[in-house]
């Protein structure tokens, strides 16, 4: 007769159990959504059977380790299905990260994305038919006896300990190891979808051989798949290199791999928002300078860009000179500060650039404008005594404030503290972390401190704004450096006569102007606000009798500085309509043989049925107002 023991379920209620009954079985008389458990604390898969009195706890899919487990469940399951096509196929380590998983492989083949639906009714199919796993907990050590012949697994088991513990799972002709235990039960993987095939190399590292990868997302719910989905699928339609095509903003060739062209429309936009913070910084006194491309390698060693950055900048030489072009504008900041002795009165100089940068960046991580290896840096410097740090970061922070409203970005803060990589003294990096978090404080911004992920050379106040799918996206900054001001001996001359170093302050609004326009792009789903919009107005005739009218028109429009196009084809008036739509053009305005005489529009805004009517005066004031407001909506 089996020996009986005492658990103690979650609820805190005792119960009396068979010795060795397993956390299945106890699961489907008291906790049946669980996926895992623990015994006494410690997380197992329910296989695991109880064999002495202990408590008891259960974890559903939507806890933490129950996405764990649901996640290791379907990467599994897709190991299997993959391998059950391609029985050479060799298992790198596999991975998770909240709903998204990956496995990486060794296969003789390239994979392609059509094979992803095979693999998904491949994978509902096993689920149908619910197939036991079989399970086994083991040292590091046992496990790389289980994974002897491949190399891959090897690797990331040498990462581990040898006796720390890893859950083993067979299933079909794939066997895996996870550091977490994993869902037995088949039915709770149900809720996945595979999204895409690409390339990693081995262990991230570019030097090893090319994997490839299969990427997927995994729920606990039908409904949350079904948002993710519905989101993937507006995701795709605001993709900013499908509207960039679609609407001639920019494009990008094989002769230059990462380096964005830019057509005249995606031009027009990249030149008001350079207008718009040209405007605003010299409201605050912001002096724009212009400094080189390349400058001498000697510089980047002298300012700490050589031992930190040398692996992403480009290099050339100019007679027996090493040069590089410039990653960052701020060397030649420094150097125009040194240029001419500076007094304490002069102090804040706030000196600003449009500067374009280029930083070699690996093929697999370019991403239309959101990845480039070159991209124009709205960059600032502002040089200061240290009784002026904190109001600088001040109006730094309420200049980026005034930016980001105008675009209705709402946005988060964030402190990034001294990384791995310092440069400089610990008591100069502390003292400036503290000064940023002051200034945080004082201003009345709630922020997270991010350990470690300052830059090499300061602390730094990182902004993150939120787009139209509440994606973030990191583009504003706020750095303060105690650092360069000493590698390029700077120095004003303060109230007692004497040489003092000054502190500078890194300071970025859009932080990379090219990718703030990949991400307005999808955020306003490439219908811009009419003060951005290439085009603002569409004349659309009715008839070819109506072209000498809609030309002079055009004409009226263009000389009051509106950015207007016409179409005059022979071509039914629905057609030419529906094409100004698909360009997105803010207004659309039809023009007949009432509206030539009697000079009131049929005026109808972008995505709208309703057609509006309007004097041409007022038609024209309404477009001046609203460049002038800079109104955010979508038209």
């Amino acid at each position: 007769m089996s020996k009986e023991i005492e658990i103690i379920l979650p609820n805190g209620s005792k119960q009396k159990v068979a010795e060795n009954t397993t956390l299945f079985e106890i699961k489907n008389q008291w906790m049946n959504a669980a996926v895992v458990g623990s015994i006494d604390g410690e997380i197992v898969d329910l296989s695991t059977p109880v064999k002495e009195n202990a408590e008891i706890a259960f974890f559903d899919c939507t806890s933490k380790e129950g996405t764990t487990a649901i996640c290791q469940l379907v990467i599994l399951l897709l190991e299997e299905a993959i391998k059950s096509r391609y029985p050479e196929a060799l298992f790198a380590k596999a991975q998770q990260k909240k709903q998204q998983i990956w496995v990486d492989l060794r296969v003789n083949q390239p994979l392609s994305a059509l094979l992803l639906k095979d693999l998904e009714h491949h994978i509902n199919q096993q689920i149908k038919n619910d197939p036991p796993i079989e399970s086994v907990a083991m040292p590091v050590s046992e496990a790389k006896e289980v994974f002897q012949d491949n190399e891959l697994k090897l690797a990331a088991l040498a990462d581990l300990a040898n006796d720390q513990t890893v859950f083993v799972y067979s299933f079909g002709e794939v066997t895996e190891f996870f550091l977490e235990p994993t869902a037995l039960e088949l039915a709770t993987a149900k809720y996945f979808s595979l999204q895409k095939v690409s390339g990693a190399y081995w262990l991230g590292n570019p030097d090893n051989e090319m994997l490839q990868r299969v990427m997927g997302v995994v729920f606990a719910e039908k409904a949350q798949l079904e948002a993710h989905l519905a989101y993937l699928e507006e995701s795709e339609k605001r993709s900013h290199q499908k509207l960039g095509k679609e609407l001639d903003l920019f494009m990008f060739s094989e002769e230059a791999p990462g380096m964005p062209f830019y057509l005249e429309n995606g031009l027009i936009i990249r030149n008001e928002l350079q207008k718009f913070l040209r405007e605003l910084q010299a409201k605050y006194d912001y002096k724009e300078v212009k400094t080189p491309l390349i400058l001498n390698q000697r510089l980047w060693e002298r300012s700490g860009h050589w031992d930190h950055y040398k692996n992403n900048m480009y290099f050339t030489k100019v007679g027996e000179e090493e040069y590089a072009l410039k990653p960052m504008n701020c060397p030649g900041h420094c150097l125009i500060f040194k240029d001419r002795k500076r007094s304490y009165r002069d102090l804040p100089i706030r000196m600003a650039e449009f500067g374009q940068v280029h930083r070699h960046e690996f093929s697999g991580a370019l991403n239309g404008l959101l990845r480039v290896r070159t991209f124009c840096q709205d960059d600032a410097h502002i040089f200061v005594r240290p009784d002026q740090i904190e109001q600088e970061i001040a109006l730094a922070l309420k200049i980026i404030d005034e930016v980001y409203k105008i675009f209705g970005f709402e946005y988060s803060v964030e402190l990034s503290t001294r990384p791995d990589n310092f440069m400089g003294e610990i008591e100069l990096w502390d003292e400036a972390e503290a000064a940023l978090g002051k200034v945080l404080t004082d201003q009345g911004y709630k922020y997270n401190i991010n350990e470690g992920d300052g830059t090499f050379y300061g602390p730094k106040i990182d902004i993150y704004i939120k787009d139209a799918l509440n994606r973030s996206h990191q583009c504003a900054t706020v750095q303060l450096d105690f650092q360069m001001p000493g590698k390029f001996d700077l120095s004003y001359v303060d109230e007692k006569n004497q040489e003092v170093q000054p502190v500078m302050i890194h300071r970025a609004v859009f932080g990379s102007l090219d990718r703030f326009l990949g991400i307005l792009i999808e955020h306003y789903a490439g219908a811009f606000p009419l003060w951005l919009a290439p085009k603002q107005v569409e004349l659309v005739s009715v008839s070819q009798a109506h072209t000498a009218g809609v030309e002079d028109l055009f004409h009226e429009f263009h000389d009051a500085g509106i950015r207007v196009e016409k179409d005059l084809r022979n071509e039914k008036l629905g057609k030419k309509i529906r094409e100004a739509e698909l360009k997105k053009i803010p207004y659309i305005v039809v023009i007949g043989d009432k509206e030539l005489k009697e000079g009131n529009f049929s005026v109808r805004k972008h995505g709208s049925e309703t057609v509006q009517q309007l004097s041409k005066s007022a038609f024209m004031e309404l477009l001046k107002q609203q460049v002038q407001e800079k109104n955010h909506q979508y038209y």
